[in-house]
């Protein structure tokens, strides 16, 4: 008993030594054991979450399987059925004699058996275009789920760096409060000592009234953000949600042309793929119609017996004296069809038409999107090196403006027009670098590589 007690002792200690050694290895860092899902997000723990727990992606993982079922159905059709069938009737009746005069009643029992089967030969190629489209449904589906993933991938790359453009600018609020706070400090003891007026300290106050209320209102963004980050998640409700903060982030990267970019998405996205395959399909219909006008073969052969009690024979007797077979073949010759058919054709030529005008619309606005985000990523790069120039001298000159103030070379109003200016800078800044970092990722997207932090 006690070496099993110490067993059980070590096994324990050693599962949780490992799962410790997990949580801390793991970027996302679980709460507890019974938990699924991280207490913080990298960006590929949301990608990875969102690929397993998506409704839209398990909606058309479900579409997938329902194109499998169809595809299975569609080579069983080239088997031959077989189906059996029995019966059991008691018959009574009354009836009037000559003989003996009088009525007389009756009753007899009758079992049958049997079983029948047919196999088609020929039909015009119907049965195995059938099987060759809804195998494209099966490739058609699996594109579904890879393109409406793409679609996905970017909601919440876009999401997630919206969260850390938020959370950046809660960091430079709150340094701004510590920096507006010593001013406060400064000004007041200036103010005591006479050397600036009243309401110099008073706009000191007011200024960094104003920090904490912008550094509020930051915070609440951040909120925002992830609010929406869950929403596209659709992870239920969470009080601690978070994102872990990548070291760095890329918002300068050498930009790809745009004819390579261009040419690798015509061949690879899953988009204009689907749209070939849907022309294929259309012109799979075309041939299934095409086979009303032909003749269909078909083979059959079905068996029976069966057995009346008032025969003198037994019933196994009867079974074999009874016992019928039968074999033959069947051709059905369309003739007059009331123009069934012709319009079947018709119709399915106009598919074709029509999903070669999709394919051509879809390319164009792959093209276009694509040459949009070539334009992004070269305008946000631009701002984004204006943005650190601006950001630099800003800063400097902020810097400055502190220095004079502490040992009263400048004044208040210059101060805080420095202090101004230095914010909307940042502010600028940030939303450079997170937007140049957003159209850098988009746009290799589109060239089929992986959203990587």
């Amino acid at each position: 008993m006690f070496v099993r007690h110490l067993l059980l002792l070590l096994f324990s200690v050693q599962w949780f030594a490992a799962f410790r050694a997990d949580a801390q290895n793991n970027p996302a860092v679980y709460r507890n054991a019974r938990d699924t899902t991280p207490a913080r997000w990298n960006l590929q723990a949301c990608l990875d979450y969102a690929n397993r727990n998506n409704i839209t992606l398990n909606s058309l993982r479900l579409s997938q399987k329902t194109a499998e079922q169809n595809y299975l159905l569609s080579r069983a059709q080239q088997q031959p059925n077989l189906s059996g069938n029995g019966g059991l009737s008691y018959t009574h009746s009354k009836a009037a004699t000559a003989v003996i005069g009088g009525v007389q009643t009756t009753s007899s029992w009758i079992n049958s058996w049997g079983a029948g089967s047919s196999i088609t030969i020929y039909n015009g190629g119907y049965l195995r275009n059938d099987i060759l489209q809804k195998n494209l449904g099966i490739e058609s589906a699996n594109l579904n789920i890879l393109q409406s993933t793409n679609d996905i991938t970017l909601q919440i790359t876009q999401a997630y760096l919206a969260i850390l453009l938020a959370k950046e600018n809660v960091v430079y609020e709150q340094d701004l409060i510590t920096t507006t706070t010593a001013a406060v400090d400064q000004g007041r003891k200036q103010y005591e000592a006479g050397s600036i007026a009243r309401n110099a300290y008073i706009e000191l106050q007011a200024q960094l009234a104003t920090d904490k209320y912008n550094f509020v209102t930051a915070q609440s963004l951040v909120r925002q953000n992830k609010l929406n980050l869950k929403v596209i998640l659709q992870l239920p409700y969470q009080d601690s949600f978070d994102i872990v903060d990548p070291d760095t982030v890329i918002s300068k990267e050498a930009v790809t042309t745009l004819d390579s970019v261009v040419s690798v998405a015509m061949n690879n996205r899953p988009e204009i793929k689907n749209g070939q395959l849907s022309i294929d399909i259309a012109h799979y219909d075309l041939l299934k119609a095409r086979a009303g006008y032909l003749p269909i073969l078909t083979a059959t052969g079905q068996f029976s017996s069966s057995y009346y009690s008032r025969s003198t024979d037994a019933y196994f007797k009867q079974l074999d004296n009874n016992f019928f077979q039968q074999v033959g073949v069947n051709l059905s010759i369309p003739i007059f069809t009331r123009r069934t058919v012709k319009t079947q054709v018709e119709i399915a030529k106009i598919n074709i038409d029509q999903a070669k005008l999709n394919l051509q619309n879809t390319r164009t606005v792959l093209a276009q999107n694509i040459e949009q985000a070539y334009i992004n990523v070269i305008n946000a790069q631009g701002q984004y090196d204006a943005a650190v120039e601006g950001l630099t001298a800003s800063q400097e000159s902020f810097r400055i403006a502190g220095e004079q103030l502490k040992v009263g070379a400048s004044n208040l109003v210059d101060y805080l027009q420095q202090k101004t200016l230095y914010t909307q800078a940042f502010q600028v800044y940030i939303q450079a670098k997170y937007n140049s970092a957003l159209s850098i990722k988009i746009y290799d997207f589109y060239m089929g590589k992986a959203v990587k932090l």
